[in-house]
């Protein structure tokens, strides 16, 4: 039996999606930018794509960007935010714990005279309103804040965050790869002005991502073109993947309170059995206000690849953390800033579940991890 359990590094592509997307390769492949018959089409179906997003997040159509992923959102938003709004301030506010496109794109910065500053969560993975207000000065022009975590599935406060960035004349970002289809969006109402979004991430294709941007004035665009995206965003547009995302979205929304609940129960099942039959496990993050699909669970005096790799060969796939640190094996920031300590940070296991996932599944991978347990804690010297 194979068991995917690694939903937050990416996820298995809908059937109903890819037959809403063949026809967009084979025979109605036209370049949406051009002005015959074929291209027009292609147009106005790109359009209809971005009011149908439109309505599921509560936002305009023409506040949104297709993207080749979030990755590339959110590059466009910290840095073409801060460059097109370097005069009102160089300083900039991001959480501790956010994903590597945002971190890596802030330190960027940094080069070009701005100041990053970290705000630190506390020991759920929340970031706190209180923090963010003694941290913000008269130059902070953006707050980036991600709407779930990556690694421990912990949900902020966004909408709080949101409105107080909007009374003080702050422009705020929100990493929202990880919240469908778990949290309702109504971007507009919430006062958010950039918010991205992967379609792999609920069960749409890989390529495609979406900036939303509240005023397009707002940014100083990095890809330039032909003109496509309002000038924001040069290139081709992905026209199948556009369609791909856009009917992703619609089935995680129209299809939410079943696949929440069969994913929740599943979860809630895991971790039972987890705890019931194994010693010296915990969870990391919040066990309130975390996504219903997220287990990070720490499996002490043992390394976290070892029970990864042993799982994998049962045919069991899961992650040891965020999947764009795989290359050098790292150590989680997010763990650390959750206060694990030194010993604890290399052993530990996510579980991340999708509406594909069955019960059976969940009883192999809880039978074949008690046997992994059982015989890696067999050569360990720790006790």
């Amino acid at each position: 039996m194979e068991v995917y359990l690694d939903n937050s590094a990416t996820t298995k592509l809908d059937p109903r999606v890819f037959e809403a997307m063949k026809p967009y390769f084979d025979s109605k492949y036209g370049n949406a930018s051009s002005i015959h018959k074929m291209g027009q089409e292609n147009n106005i179906k790109m359009i209809q794509c971005k009011e149908e997003i439109a309505k599921l997040i509560g936002g305009d159509p023409d506040c949104i960007i297709f993207t080749g992923s979030a990755t590339e959102a959110n590059n466009m938003i910290i840095k073409g935010v801060a460059k097109k709004n370097e005069d009102k301030g160089k300083h900039i506010l991001i959480s501790s714990i956010e994903h590597p496109s945002v971190k890596k794109s802030a330190e960027y910065l940094k080069k070009y005279g701005f100041e990053i500053e970290f705000i630190p969560v506390n020991s759920d993975g929340i970031v706190e309103l209180d923090k963010i207000k003694k941290m913000i000065r008269s130059d902070t022009i953006l707050i980036s804040v991600m709407t779930v975590n990556n690694e421990i599935g912990t949900i902020q406060p966004i909408e709080k965050i949101a409105t107080f960035a909007k009374k003080n004349g702050i422009l705020f970002h929100t990493d929202a790869v990880q919240a469908v289809p778990y949290i309702n969006f109504n971007v507009k109402a919430w006062g958010i002005d950039f918010l991205s979004l992967s379609a792999h991430k609920f069960n749409g294709p890989l390529g495609i991502g979406i900036a939303y941007l509240a005023d397009k004035r707002s940014i100083t665009p990095l890809i330039h073109g032909g003109g496509q995206e309002y000038n924001v965003r040069g290139g081709t547009y992905n026209i199948p993947g556009i369609v791909g995302v856009t009917e992703a979205l619609k089935l995680a929304y129209t299809e939410k309170e079943d696949a929440i609940k069969n994913v929740s129960e599943l979860t809630q099942y895991l971790w039972k059995r987890i705890q019931d039959e194994i010693d010296d496990v915990s969870l990391n993050g919040s066990s309130e206000h975390r996504t219903s699909n997220n287990l990070n669970i720490l499996f002490r005096r043992i390394e976290g690849e070892a029970i990864l790799m042993d799982l994998s060969v049962k045919g069991i796939y899961v992650s040891t953390g965020s999947a764009c640190s795989a290359e050098n094996l790292r150590a989680s920031s997010v763990l650390s800033e959750i206060g694990l300590k030194d010993n604890d940070l290399n052993s530990n296991i996510r579980f991340t579940l999708s509406k594909f996932n069955t019960k059976e599944e969940i009883d192999y991978t809880v039978d074949s991890l008690v046997d992994t347990v059982k015989r890696l804690r067999s050569f360990t010297p720790i006790k």
